[in-house]
């Protein structure tokens, strides 16, 4: 039955970003975290227009880790470290924001030209309370680096932390798991128990675990120390996360994270004073601070 198998099934609220859509199921009114992921963000599928792009401007992070990961397109990252990064499918990029960072998110020009593709997943990690104030750091691993776990009808690859026996090189900062897995038409693969806390999300096709169908894009928290069975009849993506259980809160407002109120506070009233650093190389625009965030947690 479903109610042994979940603990709880998130929806996504789905925000239109002219061009295409992001379906967020975290941070949510039923459940903030999933391990430490406080953040779970399906960007796309879409093809935009030719000549048009993503232009994420420059805009805060504190007391968090971003975790971006295409299925398709690309993405031209820039930060406050000095970073240019392009990213492409099955590689990660990692940035710790720590004490604070500035970032941008945009189309190449190769991808403009040819009118772009967005696909992918774009989590964020609340850092435990030794890490939150860390030095900002960005890392890129590609995706030759990630271990693959594969059979005749399963592809699945290991983004983060250890699974089926094979391990990440992405740095992570609290117990974490996070594998993206590609299960062709009869393919199936176990999920274990070992993680304190687990989520499965269908980000396309569709899938099962023991038998019970998975509606797609909905995050659906597994029951700890249940072993299942992830399959599919048609094919279908899917990707697992969870990890170590955070024993203290965390907090969200826009695009700050902290175990400390006060603190996003603080990061608030800086942004509006222009005292994060800049964004090198995209210094002439900003996300102004909004009224009315779109992403908070509860309560």
């Amino acid at each position: 039955m479903a109610e042994d198998l979940f603990t709880q099934t998130i929806t996504p609220v789905t925000h239109d970003l002219g061009g295409f859509k992001v379906h967020r199921t975290l941070p949510s009114r039923p459940r903030t975290m999933v391990g430490p992921f406080i953040f779970f963000d399906q960007m796309g599928p879409a093809v935009l227009d030719k000549g048009s792009g993503i232009d994420v401007r420059p805009h805060p992070h504190i007391n968090l880790a971003t975790v971006t990961y295409l299925f398709s397109g690309a993405i031209d990252h820039r930060d406050s470290l000095g970073t240019f990064q392009a990213i492409e499918p099955g590689a990660v990029n990692l940035m710790t924001a720590g004490h604070g960072i500035v970032h941008s998110e945009r189309s190449p020009q190769s991808e403009r030209d040819a009118g772009p593709e967005l696909s992918g997943i774009q989590t964020w990690l609340a850092l435990p309370e030794k890490n939150e104030e860390m030095d900002p750091a960005f890392e890129h691993v590609a995706r030759d680096a990630l271990p693959i776990v594969e059979d005749e009808c399963v592809q699945a690859r290991i983004i983060m932390g250890t699974l089926w026996g094979k391990s990440a090189p992405t740095t992570t900062y609290a117990g974490t798991i996070y594998a993206d897995i590609v299960l062709g038409p009869g393919g199936l693969i176990p999920i274990d128990a070992e993680a304190d806390e687990r989520a499965v999300y269908v980000a396309l096709g569709e899938a099962s675990l023991d038998g019970q169908k998975l509606e797609p894009m909905t995050l659906y928290v597994l029951r700890p120390g249940h072993a299942a069975t992830l399959s599919s009849d048609a094919g279908g993506r899917v990707m697992l996360c969870g990890g170590e259980a955070f024993t203290t809160q965390r907090h969200v407002w826009w695009n700050f994270v902290s175990s400390d109120r006060e603190r996003i506070n603080q990061a608030k009233h800086d942004w509006k004073e222009g005292l994060f650093p800049k964004v090198k190389g995209d210094e002439k625009e900003y996300i102004p601070i909004p009224e009315i965030p779109k992403t908070v947690s509860y309560p």
